[in-house]
């Protein structure tokens, strides 16, 4: 007897759902032996790394932090995945968001106006969108790859960024560390209780998975640009228009994202630095296929990422291991869940060996 892949007649839903769940559990057993690996007991490492950061309130509050820029920028991505619209730069919107956003906070350093934060998020939101204006209208004016421009101008809005806090909006009583001046109170998201670090922005982002599950699966619109994905051919003799579907994708994306930079520099930051970002816009790509592109699956995607950077920066407080090893958990989560979306289309088949 041996074993052979056949394909199935049709997607299985069962998979499609189980694929996530074994890809987090094959993470876990491969994390375990990376800690034995390394040198460390396996199950002080998982108890660090996953059980250590959810024993509080204060833990739990550092989760939903980390989550909630992770939410946005991933119900933005998922809008244009389901159509195919591939937008991997949400790093770079992400950091232009958070720019512009921040522009906004220095230019009205003395403002007490309510209007001020509203006007920080619409900033966010803009500065993201123009920011993935430029892949969206190469691709529609010169069919350039998406993928390559989107993902190339994340290395300009990294430099740009440098390029501020060490120029023109370098703090001149910052001992000279390459960031902008401490934002003012009204700047400021309010925290949702003392004595934590979360912020309104977390409703925010619960607003946003909200309207993307409204939008996605309740709207025509959203209908079209999931049979543009699904079925291009369909969608096109239907009249659904392909460059709409890639400027709403990519535009959504970058909204989304502009705003997860404004709630981290209006929020645990308060400031514009050099590294705003851990990485939130890279991951949420992972949060957004772990959670089947549904919103309903980022909110608790999104639950899980975090707990990768909370529980990395854990067992490098405790264990003296380095800060990429939530990386190297994110990685790892990424490639067992490629590896069982396999199983989605295709199935293994005992085969009687031939005499």
């Amino acid at each position: 007897m041996w074993l052979k892949f056949e394909q199935r007649t049709e997607p299985s839903p069962l998979m499609s759902y189980l694929s996530p769940a074994i890809a987090v559990g094959l993470m876990l057993v491969s994390g375990m032996a990376l800690f034995y690996v390394l040198g460390r007991n396996p199950f002080a490492g998982f108890k660090i790394f996953f059980l250590n950061p959810v024993k509080d309130w204060y833990g739990v509050s550092e989760l939903l932090l980390k989550a909630t820029p992770l939410m946005l920028c991933a119900v933005g991505l998922s809008v244009g995945f389901r159509a195919n619209v591939w937008n991997i730069g949400a790093e770079g919107q992400f950091l232009m968001g958070a720019l512009a956003a921040g522009g906004v906070a220095l230019h009205f350093p003395d403002s007490t106006s309510p209007f001020l934060l509203p006007g920080m998020v619409l900033a966010g939101a803009l500065g993201g969108m123009a920011w993935a204006a430029i892949p969206a209208w190469l691709r529609t004016r010169f069919n350039a790859n998406e993928i390559l421009t989107s993902l190339m101008l994340v290395y300009v809005a990294q430099l740009m960024v440098s390029w501020l806090v060490h120029g023109p909006w370098k703090d001149p009583e910052g001992f000279n560390f390459p960031q902008t001046q401490m934002f003012q109170p009204h700047a400021l998201l309010p925290l949702l209780k003392e004595g934590n670090r979360v912020n309104a922005a977390l409703f925010i982002a619960i607003a946003a998975l909200i309207i993307g599950w409204v939008f996605m699966n309740r709207s025509f619109l959203g209908y079209q640009m999931k049979v543009a994905g699904q079925a291009e051919n369909a969608g096109r003799y239907a009249g659904f228009s392909s460059r709409r579907t890639i400027w709403l994708g990519m535009l959504a994306g970058g909204a989304l994202a502009g705003i997860a930079g404004m709630s981290e520099v209006a929020g645990p930051i308060g400031q514009i630095t050099e590294h705003i970002s851990p990485g939130y816009g890279f991951a949420a790509m992972i949060v957004a296929f772990v959670g089947r592109l549904n919103p309903i699956g980022i909110f608790f995607a999104s639950l899980l990422l975090a707990l990768l950077y909370v529980g990395g920066e854990q067992v490098q407080q405790y264990m003296q291991l380095p800060s990429a090893i939530s990386n190297v958990f994110q990685g790892m989560l990424l490639f067992f869940l490629l590896a069982s979306d396999v199983f989605i289309n295709f199935r293994l088949r005992r085969m009687a060996r031939r005499q």
